[in-house]
């Protein structure tokens, strides 16, 4: 008998990443909009694929949560990563946290389903804790070096902070007093 050939290992095509990029971004505005419409058939039908191709890549909607979860926490560290290098120290500080306070107000539909996916996952919940913090870390150290912020709070320490801001029940306009809240927060890091 011969040895078997192994077969080689498959490398993801092309069109199947753009699919599964299409099915990310889908997802995020189908479920960011919440409400009935919020459905696996939606998503595919905003990502012009088929039911199909969704759960060949998706097997579940948890997996398509988390999906969308990671690649939104990962824009945000892109963000921090641009602002860093852009913007003033205390106006990157500014826009970064403000971006986070759109995002969450935009994903209010979803906020739920995100919540039980990161904290059902720890691998997720660290990851998406670790991505946030070195992002935030970026922004403080190089406000502290500059001179313009205090350097006497950690990027864990103001994460933390964030989320009692993004979680606490709140008024109507939560986004309106979430933003006057870290206008606060910033005026109260910078040094004087």
């Amino acid at each position: 008998m011969g040895a078997e050939k192994e077969k080689p290992s498959r490398r993801t095509r092309a069109d199947s990443l753009r699919n599964r990029e299409r099915l990310v971004a889908a997802a995020a505005r189908v479920f960011g909009a919440g409400g009935r419409g919020a459905t696996l058939d939606a998503v595919a039908r905003e990502a012009g694929v088929g039911i199909g191709t969704l759960y060949r890549h998706f097997p579940t909607r948890e997996a398509l949560f988390e999906a969308v979860y990671r690649s939104e926490v990962d824009q945000l560290f892109a963000l921090a990563e641009r602002l860093a290098n852009e913007a003033p120290p205390v106006e990157a500080l500014r826009q970064w946290l403000h971006a986070n306070v759109h995002l969450m107000t935009t994903k209010k539909g979803m906020v739920e389903a995100l919540q039980l996916v990161a904290y059902g996952s720890t691998e997720l919940k660290a990851y998406s804790f670790q991505r946030l913090t070195d992002g935030l870390a970026l922004l403080l150290d190089r406000g502290a070096r500059s001179g313009e912020l205090r350097d006497d709070i950690t990027a864990e320490e103001l994460l933390r902070t964030m989320v009692g801001i993004f979680y606490a029940d709140g008024p109507q306009d939560w986004q309106a007093s979430a933003l006057r809240i870290i206008d606060i927060l910033i005026d109260g890091l910078q040094r004087r």
